[in-house]
């Protein structure tokens, strides 16, 4: 064994989960080979981010044909025999196939999905991230994090998620509202609490996680790549900067200080609404939002804003909602540790539950996911039968592989699936993935009466 090989292995096992493109560094079979490129046609507009009507006259596929497909799956010699495997019916909610679905597995980032839900349960989709600049001691500004790690340095670009807010709006709003033109500048990153990193994090897992906190410059990447070492201080200084743009004198170094309580606010920025930060966050596999919003789940339940009170906060949130959270393990709410446990089942249900007509508060977390061959994590997969008609969560480490999501089969029945797959050999992820591509393939094209 390599040098090389011997970091990996001390990092962990997330290297590949933070994009869900690649299998991973410690893979050893040869990739699979990219498919043909889809073709894109030249006039169309965007779709919207709807899911398919759900058709009370599409007839229900056979569970029987639809178990046999997925025990397919489970004898495959590229999944390793095992697989959890669940697809219910989206309009009555009724389980079609159940295979392996109650053992607990490593669900990597299909994890994501679990917060996402929770998060726009606690706070609602249209819900919005403030980031505030309020009078500290005499002569200090404080910039206070409100759970906004999408923020920009530049211009505010209101059309997208990422850069929805800008420092320089505030810095500007702010210069026009202090009283003397001489400050110094402070953060407040409180809103948070505990260890920086999840434990268990480490090594080259930490290229694809922040520092979790409330308050960031693009999630906390540096100009040069990989993330800086104390994101929140880092948007002080660029905060800092902007006012000395201004015309406001800065002086001093930028410090850590906790807002008075009752101080006056001098001015604010706002994310953009909450379902489109979940949006973005289930498209793209986005670590340290998917972090950041469980975060903010314990905050608003009254819990410790740890990574502790986060999966606590997160689970009791599923549990109202009826969701049976039996054989789920927590250790972090990215999916970046193979110590994260979840049943298939309880992906299915949480995927369902988000769809129900009752919750549209909910949708967000379905509406949000990536399509196949088009979108997000799933732009380069599926180039089949599933192309544009299943949208899925996505999940990669180096021994787990995971799709969860919606698909919509060749009669026009809207069916909920979720796939994990778990213990593979190093190595064994993109055959796992290529196999579970063709089964979701084969659901999409089966009528299945």
């Amino acid at each position: 064994m390599t040098v090389t090989s011997l970091l990996l292995l001390a990092g962990g096992y997330a290297a590949a989960d933070a994009a869900d493109l690649l299998p991973g560094p410690l893979t050893t079979a040869p990739p699979v080979p990219q498919p043909a490129p889809f073709p894109q046609p030249s006039a169309a507009s965007p779709a919207a981010p709807l899911v398919p009507p759900l058709d009370e006259e599409a007839p229900l596929p056979s569970p029987h044909r639809l178990t046999a497909l997925a025990e397919d799956l489970v004898r495959d010699e590229r999944t390793g025999g095992d697989v959890g495997v669940v697809v219910r019916d989206a309009l009555t909610a009724d389980v079609l196939v159940d295979v392996g679905g109650s053992q607990p597995r490593t669900p990597a980032s299909s994890l994501k999905l679990l917060g996402a839900v929770a998060a726009l349960d606690a706070l609602g989709p249209g819900h919005v991230l403030r980031t505030t600049a309020v009078t500290g001691e005499p002569g200090q500004v404080v910039l206070v994090g409100g759970g906004d790690i999408l923020l920009t340095d530049g211009p505010a670009r209101p059309h997208d998620v990422v850069g929805h807010a800008s420092l320089a709006d505030l810095a500007a709003r702010t210069a026009q509202a202090v009283e003397t033109q001489e400050v110094r500048v402070a953060v407040d990153d409180s809103l948070f609490s505990g260890p920086l990193y999840a434990p268990g994090w480490g090594g080259i897992d930490l290229d694809f996680v922040m520092p979790i906190q409330p308050l960031a410059v693009d999630a906390g990447r540096g100009p040069a790549g990989g993330y800086v070492p104390d994101p929140a201080l880092a948007a002080g200084e660029a905060f800092a900067a902007a006012l000395r743009a201004e015309g406001v004198d800065v002086s001093g170094e930028v410090t850590r200080a906790a807002a008075p309580a009752g101080a006056t606010e001098l001015a604010a920025v706002e994310s953009a609404p909450l379902r489109d930060v979940v949006a973005h966050t289930l498209a793209v596999s986005e670590n340290s939002v998917a972090e950041v919003l469980a975060r903010l789940v314990a905050v608003a339940d009254g819990e410790e804003a740890t990574f502790a009170g986060a999966s606590r906060a997160v689970l009791a949130r599923l549990a109202g909602l009826g969701i049976d959270t039996e054989g789920v393990t927590l250790a972090d709410t990215s999916g970046l540790l193979i110590e994260n446990q979840v049943p298939a089942a309880v992906l299915a249900d949480v995927t369902a539950t988000a769809l129900a007509p009752e919750r549209p508060d909910l949708r967000g977390a379905v509406t949000g996911l990536p399509v196949a061959a088009l979108e997000g994590t799933l732009s380069t997969r599926m180039h089949n039968a599933a192309a544009g008609v299943l949208r899925g969560k996505t999940g990669t480490l180096t021994t787990a592989v995971s799709l969860t999501g919606l698909v919509q089969d060749a009669d026009g029945r809207l069916l909920v699936f979720s796939v994990v797959a778990d213990e593979l050999s190093l190595g064994g992820v993109g055959p796992a993935r290529a196999a579970i591509d063709e089964w979701a393939a084969q659901v999409a094209a089966c009528g299945c009466r």
